[in-house]
């Protein structure tokens, strides 16, 4: 992302990412893809949050290695990553969506999230000021989808929603505005992530061990006449 002192080119469309990146995975990368690919956006900026309210700082990783690792995972031309929150000294996403929106007014932005995080924005502070401040763009994700389209949320703006087809102008549009986009499922999860790597490390899995058969003892097989067949000795 540019400094805030920056001025960028007037009508540019950029898609915002928000989120602790701990850590950053496929499942952010996938989803920025396909908001550049169906929203038509020019960028996609990370904004790597240095702590988000709902969430324990316990097992929160440093601002700057989360920031690292998310340059590392994104390596895409058009994605930038940045630690903006912490030079506007925001902690709401709300704050931080104002703030950004006061110092580039040249800028179309769209709100990017997954649907699980449209499930449960009803629980943010001045949740309904996010959709006020611009387009919002929803993901489809695993076991979130049905769940986040009826949530509070998506029935307090049902009138503004966006058709899937018409989501490519949806930078366009004025806030409140917001369309849910059905795109190829990512089972990616920071949350299994960490479970996987325990401190640092990736969990020992005891090795496979092959099965063996024992050969099967011949039956004999009784004779026509019924009687069983004598058995040879080996010389």
């Amino acid at each position: 992302m540019p400094s805030l002192k920056a001025r960028l080119p007037r009508g540019r469309r950029i898609g915002l990412l928000g989120g602790s990146f701990n850590p950053a995975h496929q499942g952010h990368l996938h989803i920025s893809r396909a908001a550049l690919k169906r929203l038509r956006l020019d960028e996609v900026w990370w904004l790597v949050s240095p702590q988000n309210p709902l969430k324990s700082a316990r097992g929160m990783g440093p601002l700057a290695k989360r920031a690292a690792d998310a340059r590392r995972i994104a390596r895409h031309p058009r994605i930038r990553v940045s630690t903006v929150e912490s030079e506007l000294g925001t902690v709401y996403t709300a704050d931080t969506l104002r703030r950004l929106t006061r110092r580039f007014p040249e800028i179309r932005f769209v709100w990017l999230m997954g649907a699980d995080n449209l499930a449960q924005i009803h629980r943010w502070r001045d949740w309904a000021d996010v959709f006020a401040a611009m387009p919002v763009a929803v993901f489809a994700r695993p076991t979130y989808s049905l769940r986040a389209l009826a949530s509070v949320a998506a029935r307090q703006f049902a009138r503004v929603r966006v058709p899937e087809a018409a989501a490519g102008a949806l930078a366009d549009r004025r806030p409140p505005s917001w369309a849910f986009l059905h795109i190829p499922l990512s089972f990616a999860s920071a949350t299994a992530i960490r479970a996987g790597l325990g401190r640092g490390r990736p969990q020992k899995t005891k090795p496979r061990t092959k099965r063996t058969t024992k050969p099967r003892k011949e039956r004999s097989r009784p004779s026509r006449d019924g009687r069983k067949p004598k058995r040879h000795r080996r010389a």
